[in-house]
């Protein structure tokens, strides 16, 4: 169905993100301004500037809105199949699945260093996609009982996720003093030192499993309602419900696997595109425009609010999400009263 508002949501959404990746591409110890970095998008500028602006800081841009993309999608999946605002890959425990074992190699192996080399520069983002899958099935296998409730869903990932918490807290007690700074910076999420090779992965999920998720809209809006009425529809419930988890899940592992644990993204992003489009669920194609936008402007803020001192982007898309999560909480109490 076509949404003018949608669509015009979508246009401006993209309008900001340019925006802002232009902003963060012209940051730096070399200062590039507005006009020159999108002048070098364009296709114009100098040798000099299309080195610093198309290799060194441009990937890390990119970088963020794939992930803030993937994380956007995935949240506005996991919010629209247990019909729950409070469900996202973060408040599920699937963020922290991927969290532990990350945070494992690189304390087991001993040092980042040494986790690459045994097993390549893939090691961690690879521990991270299996972590965030086998919480995925452990969780759905325990809030299985004839089917999936939205609120057993969301009561047993919150379970899961402050098991997983408690292990990485533990991991980084009995960590090397290294071992563990490294573990942290990653568990805030950090866009810090992206290159091309982290745009590479989450670009091809994003590919693979953002069209896959749109194929499957229908179906989506047709979980909206009870089981026997989708059914009715056509819909099988069962597996459609859980190809779109995988789905969601997929998203989130790549990206927490790419940039850490970048929290409230999944969260609050497709909530306010919801209210934005005046949809009656979380639009998957606007929640990933505006996930994209949030990310980037949240790096903008964190290299730029404290001067030298630069931030983890995690740090303040946590800032931003917190009130909001206490807000929705709030917000479902007065409803049930």
């Amino acid at each position: 169905m076509w949404r003018p508002r949608s669509a015009v949501v979508c246009l401006v959404g993209l309008g900001l993100l340019v925006l802002a990746v232009a902003v963060n591409a012209g940051r730096g110890e070399y200062p590039i301004s507005l006009a020159e970095v999108l002048g070098v998008l364009a296709g114009n500028g100098d040798d000099g500037q299309r080195f610093v602006v198309l290799e060194l800081r441009l990937p890390r841009s990119l970088t963020g809105a794939l992930v803030g993309a993937a994380l956007a999608v995935a949240g506005a999946i996991t919010q629209a199949v247990s019909r729950n605002p409070l469900a996202s890959p973060d408040i599920l425990g699937i963020n922290a699945g991927a969290g532990a074992a990350a945070v494992a190699v690189i304390v087991l192996g001993g040092s980042y260093g040494a986790v690459s080399g045994v097993i390549g520069d893939v090691g961690v983002p690879v521990a991270a996609l299996a972590g965030g899958l086998l919480t995925a099935v452990l969780i759905y296998l325990l809030a299985w009982r004839q089917g999936i409730q939205g609120y057993r869903l969301v009561l047993v990932g919150i379970g899961i996720n402050a098991v997983l918490t408690s292990a990485i807290s533990w991991l980084l007690i009995v960590a090397d003093v290294n071992d563990a700074g490294r573990a942290t910076v990653w568990l805030v999420g950090s866009l810090n030192a992206r290159g091309w090779e982290h745009v590479v992965p989450v670009g091809l999920a994003l590919a693979v499993l953002v069209p896959l998720a749109l194929l499957l809209v229908f179906v989506l809006g047709a979980l909206q309602f009870s089981d026997d009425t989708a059914r009715g529809l056509g819909v099988r419930v069962e597996g459609a419900r859980t190809v779109l988890l995988l789905v969601a899940v997929g998203l989130a592992s790549v990206a927490t696997a790419s940039a850490g644990l970048i929290a409230f993204v999944a969260l609050v992003v497709p909530q306010v595109a919801l209210r934005l489009v005046g949809s009656a669920r979380p639009p998957l194609l606007a929640s990933a425009v505006l996930g994209a936008a949030l990310v980037v402007i949240s790096d903008v803020v964190a290299r730029t609010a404290f001067g030298s001192v630069e931030l983890p982007v995690g740090i303040v898309t946590a800032v931003l999400g917190a009130p909001y999560l206490l807000y929705l909480i709030a917000r479902r109490r007065e409803a049930r009263a």
